[in-house]
Parts: structure tokens; C-alpha cells; sequence
């Protein structure tokens, strides 16, 4: 990489990592300026996967306040992150890379519709635990419903990781009684197992270039942190328009790119 390349890199993890701590699709940022370096797209996404892993890490730390009371539910659910990110990067190794190019816009664009219509389903969700006399608590698990939509949300996620921040959320925002901010706080957790297990994973069955790592790494790191600090301030109804603008400027990159 010529100097130019590489501050550029470093730039766009920076960008990655705050977008992915504050909504998600940071990879629609770092994955096509790795592509512009001259960088292989599958080179170019196992690198993106483990340079992120400190930025996802430095988001969750400064999302630590909205995790309190979370433990229970979060160790459940990153189980499922582990099991979907390791066959989502076995996959990316076996398949060629139209296989799942082809639904992610569809993929996101649902997430997307699923975050707008959230409260409405949500107050309509708690209307009928009012009538069967149910209640639900912010320790509240989501049951296997959850489960297997995260499962399946991270096999995309360990394939190529961009927008599974939207899609986390969404499933969240509807399956779970809690504030969107300590949803976005464990989909942060989330998204770091994924990565994590798919880059342990590429370690061993992938070609990465160091130097990509090493400069999304930083920058992500750093953008973990700017994006706690701005995230965390935002409001619900900010956060919610918010994502559904990044998510439709990630559907919109993923049609034409």
C-alpha cells in the first residue's frame, strides 16, 4: 500500500467503527476501499472481519452502562452469534460470491422495515401480554424465535458482516421489551463474537493482509469509542431514523456497487 492507501484505510476504520457502534453496516465503508487498494474481495473481507474485532470490543466497553442486568441474556444470545459466524465463514470459503449478494438487499431492506414498524408491533406485542395477563421484563430472553433469527443473522454475519448490526437490532426491537440503547449495547457484544469467531476461523483457511488489519484495527478502536459517546446521547426516535437512512444508503451501495 502506498501512504495514501494506508491513511485512508485507517480513515475508513475509524468511520467503520463508529457507524457499527452507533447502528451497523461499517463494512460498506472499509470493504470497498480495501477494494480500491487492489486488494482480492475475499482477502479483502477476512481482513475486514478481524481488523474490526477492536473496534466492535471498544464500542461494547463504552456501552457498558446499557449492558447492566443484560448477562444472562447476552451469554444466550452469543451463543447463537458463535454458531451462525462460524458457518457464515466456513460458507464464504465454499461459495462463490454471488451466492449471498443476491438477498443481502433484501435481507437489510426487511431489517429495515421491521425497525420502522417496532413500535407499533411492540405496543400491539404488549397489549396481548396485557390481555393473557403476561408481563415482560427488560431480562426478557426473546425465546427460540430469537435464537434462531440471530443464528441465522449471523451465518450472513460471518459471511460478510455488513448491516447485521440493522438486522440484529430489528429482530431485537421486536422480539424483546427494552430500551433501543441497550439493545444497540448487546447487538455491540454480538457483533464482536461474530467477528471474532469468523476471523479465528479465516486464520486458518484464509489469506489477510496484515497491514488492512492492522490499520482498521486502530481506527476501528477509535471509532468504537466516538460512536459510544454519540450513540449513547441520541435519542430513540434519532437512533431509529438514523439507522433506517445508513441502512438505506447500504441497500442502495449494494445494488450499484
Amino acid at each position: 500500500m502506498t501512504i495514501w492507501e494506508m491513511l485512508a484505510v485507517f480513515a475508513a476504520g475509524i468511520g467503520a467503527g463508529t457507524i457499527n457502534t452507533i447502528v451497523g453496516s461499517g463494512t460498506l465503508i472499509t470493504f470497498p476501499v480495501l477494494l480500491a487498494t487492489g486488494l482480492p474481495p475475499v482477502t479483502a473481507t477476512v481482513s475486514n472481519a478481524l481488523g474490526l474485532i477492536p473496534g466492535s470490543i471498544s464500542g461494547a466497553i463504552g456501552y457498558r452502562a446499557e449492558l447492566a442486568g443484560q448477562r444472562p441474556r447476552v451469554l444466550r444470545l452469543a451463543a447463537a452469534a458463535a454458531i451462525g459466524g462460524l458457518c457464515g465463514a466456513v460458507l464464504l470459503t465454499v461459495l462463490p460470491p454471488t451466492a449471498f449478494e443476491t438477498i443481502v438487499p433484501v435481507l437489510v431492506a426487511l431489517a429495515l422495515v421491521l425497525v420502522v414498524l417496532q413500535p407499533r408491533i411492540t405496543r400491539a406485542v404488549q397489549r396481548r401480554r396485557d390481555r393473557d395477563g403476561r408481563t415482560a421484563t427488560p431480562g426478557d430472553r426473546g425465546g427460540p424465535l430469537l435464537f434462531a433469527g440471530l443464528l441465522l443473522a449471523s451465518v450472513y454475519g460471518g459471511y460478510f458482516t455488513a448491516a447485521q448490526g440493522i438486522v440484529y437490532l430489528s429482530l431485537m426491537g421486536i422480539l424483546l421489551d427494552d430500551t433501543l440503547q441497550r439493545l444497540n449495547a448487546a447487538k455491540n457484544v454480538l457483533a464482536a463474537v461474530v467477528n471474532s469467531v469468523a476471523a479465528l476461523f479465516f486464520v486458518f483457511a484464509a489469506h489477510f493482509d496484515w497491514t488492512a488489519v492492522a490499520l482498521i484495527a486502530v481506527g476501528s478502536t477509535i471509532g468504537g469509542q466516538l460512536g459510544a459517546r454519540i450513540g449513547r446521547r441520541l435519542p430513540p426516535q434519532v437512533l431509529r431514523v438514523l439507522i433506517v437512512v445508513i441502512g438505506s444508503a447500504a441497500i442502495l451501495q449494494l445494488l450499484t456497487r
